[in-house]
C-alpha cells in the first residue's frame, strides 16, 4: 500500500500539481487558512475529486469551524473524515485525531496515527519554538504504531524513525504560508 501524505495547505490546496500516485492520501489538518465554512467546501470539493481510492482528512488549529465536529454529511465512502475516529483499509488500521484532544483515544491497535500536533521534541520545530506535545509522544510510546504522520510545525517538514515508529512532518508551506515542500509517499509493506 502506498500512502501520500500532505498537511498545512492552509487553503492553497489548488495549487498542488502533480501529486505522485498512491492508494491513500492522507492530509494531517490545516486544510483552510481561516477556518470558514467556504474554505472547508472548496477543500472539501477539491479533495473528493482526487484520483485516489482512498482518502482521509483530519482537523488543524486553523480548521475552526469543524472543530467540534463528529461527521461530515454525504462524504462518499471513500473519504474518511477521522475526528476522533479510526478506519481500517486493506487490514491497515488508522486512527485520526483531532486538534487539541485528549491522545488517550489512540487505540493499542493503530498501525497509522494521524494528528495535526507533532510528539514533542520530533520534527516540532518552527519560528524558534518547539510546538509539540508531550502527553502524545507519551501515548506513541506506549501504542507504538508503525507511522505517526502530522504536520503542525511548518519548519519541522521531515522523516524520522524512532525505535520501530516512523514519525514523519509533512507540512507543504513554510512559516510564511507559501508552499515550498514536497508531498511524501510511504510504502507499507
Amino acid at each position: 500500500m502506498k500512502i501520500l501524505q500532505i498537511s498545512d495547505t492552509h487553503g492553497l490546496h489548488h495549487q498542488l500539481r502533480d501529486l505522485p500516485p498512491a492508494d491513500v492520501i492522507v492530509h494531517c489538518g490545516d486544510i483552510t487558512d481561516n477556518g470558514t465554512d467556504d474554505e472547508v467546501y472548496d477543500f472539501a470539493n477539491w479533495f473528493i475529486e482526487l484520483p485516489y481510492p482512498h482518502k482521509i482528512f483530519i482537523t488543524g488549529n486553523h480548521d475552526l469551524c469543524l472543530r467540534d465536529a463528529d461527521n461530515i454529511e454525504n462524504l462518499p465512502d471513500n473519504v474518511h473524515f477521522l475526528q476522533d475516529r479510526g478506519c481500517e483499509i486493506d487490514g491497515v488500521k488508522f486512527f485520526g485525531l483531532a486538534y487539541d484532544h485528549p491522545e488517550v483515544l489512540i487505540p493499542a491497535q493503530t498501525d497509522i496515527v494521524i494528528t495535526h500536533e507533532p510528539p514533542v521534541m520530533i520534527l516540532d520545530e518552527s519560528s524558534g519554538m518547539h510546538w509539540g506535545n508531550a502527553s502524545l509522544l507519551k501515548r506513541i510510546n506506549e501504542i507504538h504504531p508503525r507511522y505517526h504522520l502530522f504536520g503542525h510545525a511548518h519548519e519541522g517538514y521531515g522523516v524520522k524513525k524512532i525505535g520501530g515508529t516512523v514519525f514523519s512532518n509533512g507540512s507543504l508551506v513554510d512559516d510564511r504560508l507559501r508552499l515550498c515542500h514536497q508531498p511524501r509517499v510511504f510504502l507499507l509493506s
